[in-house]
């Protein structure tokens, strides 16, 4: 790979909670097993991911060794010890791991709860946020966000969680264009959102478990 696409490359940082306690506002999702439905949603994202040309490296924050354990075989880089503080410290200590490997490389937090997500969508994206020092994308409802990048050098600040595409405004980040990237920001919290992802069509991992509980 020559050197200027080394420089465009990306360390994506994907944070993921211990398997038990996430999903929880699917529990009304019948014949899903929250922790499987988590661990086949954060597989079909970061094996994704990984098949985006733009992106050099997965770098999994977790501290949950079933996930741990499965996102490593797919070829994610584990982070472990993160600081037990909320998501957006989790990111800022996967962002510092990234930084430490690749320090040419811009780093960006990915939400785990996109099991849709389409690599070449994902590319699109990404090349957007070489434009600008700081940048975001907003998640489909338009409150949130699923994606937080920030160049090589840049100040690394996310603020993930509820309103956060307000936050991220505020903060000076640039609103990147999601509008051919329906599959980057369709995250997953409830079973409205699932049947959405489900109808952009979903990865190998969540489409065996769906199949299986008769969706």
């Amino acid at each position: 790979m020559a050197p200027l696409e080394q420089d465009r490359l990306w360390s994506l940082v994907v944070p993921v909670k211990r398997l038990a306690q996430a999903k929880s506002r699917l529990s009304g999702a019948p014949g899903l097993p929250r922790p499987e439905l988590a661990l086949a949603v954060a597989c079909d994202t970061v094996m994704a991911a990984l098949a985006a040309e733009r992106v050099g490296a997965v770098f999994v924050v977790t501290e949950d060794a079933r996930a741990a354990s499965a996102l490593g075989a797919l070829g994610a880089r584990v982070v472990g010890g993160e600081p037990g503080t909320g998501l957006n410290p989790a990111l800022e200590h996967g962002a510092a791991a990234a930084a430490g490997a690749r320090p040419s490389w811009g780093r960006c937090a990915l939400s785990a709860d996109l099991p849709a997500l389409r690599p070449g969508e994902l590319d699109g994206v990404l090349a957007q946020a070489q434009a600008a020092e700081r940048s975001f994308l907003r998640d489909a409802p338009g409150i949130g966000t699923t994606l937080y990048a920030a160049r090589a050098g840049a100040h690394f600040a996310p603020a993930f969680e509820g309103a956060s595409r307000d936050r991220h405004l505020a903060s000076g980040a640039a609103e990147l264009d999601g509008s051919a990237a329906p599959s980057v920001r369709r995250d997953v919290d409830t079973p409205a959102d699932l049947h959405e992802a489900a109808r952009l069509g979903v990865g190998p991992h969540t489409a065996k478990l769906l199949a299986r509980a008769g969706w």
